[in-house]
């Protein structure tokens, strides 16, 4: 393939990929309610969304729930990563087993045992209910990205930091951690995208009162699409994009300094 052809396959690629977002982007400024039809340049959407407390209440629980479930998932995956690692080969291959069973798993198959464990516990569907369960979902993707940077790391690392002396929490903070730190980000930032875009498992768990901007992009577009949302969707997009930015910048920064 010439070198003008894989040019074009790539920016047909693309192009198709980003095309529905730039849309997307775009008719955020149409002053109209028309999806389909320019009706000229405005920001009344944008200053609209600012006033609506229904999508402003979905997006405070949406990222919130990300947040913590973000938090807690990586703490836990963290541990659990570097726990397995020094079991012995067979335990770890059952491990790691269960952990890519669970991410092979549909989504609608985790959805609906979370809603059943959830009823065994007599837990009423709400925010802890979701963020529970974003929590579990979103730890065996982490461990997935922190385990190939583990693999990497020499074992005689952490044994030539404790026979200098230090204790094997200082070998964990200062040795482990550092070495796997770019495989951790990696991994947060994985988990929380996946819980801000969730929508089966959050259906499921939320219960009545409690709305994410996945929950009520669904209900309102049983009733029609509100423009506000194009307006929200354009934000969090560039929000995100700003995230990946950053951390991309940080690890290049970070590789050029050492």
């Amino acid at each position: 393939m010439s070198k003008g052809l894989r040019r074009l396959f790539l920016f047909l690629l693309y192009a198709f990929l980003y095309a529905p977002i730039v849309v997307l982007i775009v008719f955020s400024f149409n002053s109209g309610q028309t999806r389909g039809a320019w009706e000229g340049f405005s920001l009344h959407w944008y200053q609209s969304l600012m006033h609506n407390k229904e999508i402003l209440n979905a997006l405070k629980n949406t990222v919130s729930i990300a947040i913590l479930a973000t938090l807690f998932a990586t703490l836990i995956a963290t541990c659990g990563t570097i726990g397995v690692y020094w079991f012995s080969r067979r335990h770890r291959v059952a491990l790691h087993l269960i952990n890519q069973v669970i991410v092979l798993n549909p989504d609608i198959v985790t959805a609906i045992g979370f809603m059943a464990l959830f009823g065994f516990l007599q837990m009423t569907p709400g925010y802890l209910t979701i963020l529970l369960s974003h929590i579990a979902f979103e730890i065996p993707y982490i461990v997935l990205s922190i385990l190939p940077r583990l693999k990497q790391m020499p074992p005689e690392l952490a044994e030539a930091s404790m026979d200098l002396g230090a204790t094997p929490w200082q070998t964990l903070r200062y040795v482990i951690v550092p070495f796997l730190k770019s495989g951790i980000i990696s991994g947060a930032l994985m988990g929380f995208t996946m819980s801000i875009d969730d929508f089966v498992i959050t259906f499921f768990n939320a219960g009545n009162g409690v709305e994410t901007v996945s929950t009520l992009v669904y209900s309102m577009a049983r009733r029609g699409i509100n423009p506000e949302v194009n307006a929200l969707s354009a934000m969090m997009f560039v929000a995100m994009f700003l995230l990946l930015l950053v951390t991309n910048w940080r690890s290049i920064h970070g590789k050029e300094m050492q």
